[in-house]
């Protein structure tokens, strides 16, 4: 009987054992790991993005003092877009 209660003490403090080791194993993989890992996911985006607005503005080369107006060619302005809607309206009393 003595044994068969030293087995079960001796399973149940194996047991114990393994989950404290789980437990703070997680622990340490959460406080030293994460951050490192996060922090290379962030270096990542931020050199994609840079990489994004140095193609978005080339410097353009054009000599000094020439002056030129730029549009959006993918939406042409015509002179009549821009002079508004006629609404007719009656005064009500």
């Amino acid at each position: 009987m003595k044994l068969l209660i030293l087995l079960y003490l001796f399973n149940f403090l194996r047991t114990l054992f393994i989950i404290l080791i789980i437990y703070y194993g997680i622990r340490l993989f959460v406080r030293y790991v994460v951050p490192l890992l996060v922090d290379k996911g962030i270096k990542n985006m931020q050199q994609k993005m840079n990489e994004q607005q140095r193609q978005y503005q080339q410097p353009k080369k054009r000599p000094d003092g020439e002056v030129t107006i730029e549009r959006d060619r993918a939406n042409p302005r015509n002179s009549q877009s821009d002079k508004g809607e006629y609404v007719d309206f009656e005064e009500v009393d």
